[in-house]
């Protein structure tokens, strides 16, 4: 009997230890602050243990679900080149550039080490594959030829990319040039790194995926220099769900890559940064996706066309209409334990008729009971015409009659 209590009692010890969250406040045995804004608490899992730093949150809202160092500043490497394409994709939206364009290579652009097309001086090459060439292969001589492009200059695009970084608040990053070769003065974190991918992949879309999430493509196709191009993520053939964004690689900086995935409509963005090789990066960005898929999940507080409430238009003509949710909103939550409705906000941010369908007109602000903040876009669900003078005639003379 001794010997069967010895050999369970080894059996035991030899056990590993489960590491699960634990904030702060949980190991004074308090109730810890919930996440509002997408400010970490320190979370005592090493799913990152060999990156310098990591940093896994959902994508619609930025909530965190894992970090490591999130703000140390380290050098991107090519992940730099996420604010590139941002800023090309704000370009094309906004009309200032079109896929069809034609860009010329300047012998600057054609100089570009690392990685490359190798486009040649004066070569001339559609916007599409440039962008193609980017996203894919991660083209230093395409991205300075469409830094050339959009910002007149490489060193103007630098600028517009340090402008940009100060508009998104990113307090850890500098850039000195678009491609992320290195320089000391070039950095930034990974928590900068994955609200960089949140803005591309909201500015981008499916248009973006579109490209980022193909393995293999060619540019000049109808051209004797026919370039075959094959995508630096490979996790596009070894995690289910992953469709883009952009890996990096210096001595400086070691293997990088910002991630982003999609299952059961949970879409989350995972970056690390600082890791010892391509192939450890590669197996610990898996860890940490598959801990976020496992642990949480995104439900629907309202899909798009709810009625959230009824508002009486003092001269407007109907003089009532439901204001309704312009899209699905939707929240984050660890699986088993979906929160519900505490407070609800409405501010009416149009003060001017007409109101027409499809107009932004108010947002809705949503408390949850564990503290998560749902913020949504408002329209109507029918037209409000102003009163015209006949209408405001009228309702004066019913308001004298009263």
């Amino acid at each position: 009997m001794k010997k069967i209590l010895c050999f369970l009692m080894t059996c035991c010890l030899c056990l590993p230890t489960l590491l699960i969250p634990v904030t702060a406040a949980d190991k004074e045995g308090e109730t810890a602050e919930p996440d509002k804004t997408g400010e970490t608490s320190e979370i005592n899992l090493d799913l990152a243990a060999s990156a310098k730093a990591a940093y896994l949150m959902e994508y619609t809202s930025g909530k965190v679900i894992y970090a490591k160092n999130e703000h140390e500043k380290l050098y991107p490497a090519s992940m730099t080149k996420m604010m590139g394409l941002l800023l090309i994709y704000e370009a094309l939206h906004d009309g200032k550039l079109t896929w069809d364009d034609v860009v010329t290579t300047s012998e600057h652009a054609a100089s570009m080490g690392g990685s490359q097309v190798f486009l040649e001086v004066n070569e001339q090459m559609s916007v599409r594959d440039m962008i193609k060439s980017i996203c894919i292969a991660s083209a230093n001589d395409a991205m300075v030829a469409m830094a050339e492009k959009v910002g007149g200059t490489h060193e103007g695009f630098v600028k517009m990319m340090n402008d940009k970084a100060q508009e998104l608040s990113l307090s850890d990053t500098h850039f000195v040039n678009a491609t992320g070769l290195h320089d000391p003065e070039h950095y930034t974190s990974a928590y900068d790194m994955a609200l960089i991918a949140q803005a591309l992949i909201q500015e981008g879309g499916k248009e973006l995926l579109e490209i980022t999430s193909t393995y293999d493509a060619y540019i000049r196709e109808n051209s004797e220099n026919k370039f075959w191009l094959v995508n630096t993520n490979k996790l596009l053939k070894q995690y289910p769900g992953v469709d883009g964004l952009k890996t990096g690689f210096t001595q400086e900086a070691m293997s990088c890559i910002t991630v982003t995935a999609q299952k059961n409509n949970l879409r989350l963005i995972g970056v690390v940064m600082g890791e010892p090789t391509s192939k450890q990066r590669n197996a610990e960005m898996k860890t940490m996706l598959d801990y976020g898929f496992s642990q949480f999940e995104q439900g629907i507080l309202f899909p798009a066309g709810t009625v959230v409430e009824t508002k009486t238009i003092d001269n407007g003509k109907p003089n009532q209409v439901n204001l309704i949710t312009k899209s699905d909103l939707t929240y984050v939550y660890p699986k088993g334990s979906a929160p519900k409705e505490k407070d609800r906000q409405i501010e009416i941010t149009k003060s001017e008729l007409p109101y027409l369908p499809g107009d932004v007109i108010g947002k809705i602000t949503v408390t949850m009971d564990d503290g998560y903040v749902v913020e949504g876009e408002l329209s109507v669900d029918a037209a409000v015409q102003p009163l015209e003078y006949f209408d405001l005639l009228m309702k004066s003379f019913k308001e004298f009659l009263v």
